[in-house]
């Protein structure tokens, strides 16, 4: 009997022991975690622009890889947010919320992109600006 009991004690030592481990690394990992955010939402704080910068940068590597984009121009970037209010537009006519518009204005075209699926959804010619008079 005393055997047997020594083999339950070494056998809830061991128990303790593993579950003790696993609450460190656990106590670690969600440290660092903490810490990796920490530092970001900081340098959020002090550069919002930089985390639009990349993103905007981001967006236009993935659509780059779908279609050829113009150079030496950086778009315009708007988000549909109600594609509702859109859907009498023909170049919104397949458009979703969340979908973004990629607006060339001196290449005069217009994108609009499906970051979910990773598509294009449709590429229009634009114009923008006064429209001039014509004279006799």
């Amino acid at each position: 009997m005393a055997n047997s009991k020594k083999n339950i004690y070494c056998i809830v030592i061991g128990v303790l022991i593993i579950l003790f481990l696993a609450a460190a690394g656990a106590a670690v990992y969600f440290y660092k975690q903490a810490t990796y955010f920490a530092k970001q939402f900081n340098e959020l704080k002090l550069n919002p622009q930089k985390f639009i910068q990349e993103e905007t940068q981001n967006l236009i590597e993935r659509v780059g890889k779908l279609v050829v984009l113009p150079e030496g121009e950086q778009p315009t970037i708007a988000t549909v947010n109600d594609p509702e209010l859109l859907k009498n537009q023909p170049f919104f006519a397949n458009a979703k919320k969340g979908d973004k518009v990629l607006i060339y204005t001196n290449a005069k075209k217009a994108i609009l992109y499906d970051p979910v699926n990773n598509k294009i959804i449709e590429i229009a010619p634009i114009n923008i600006g006064s429209p001039q008079s014509i004279t006799p």
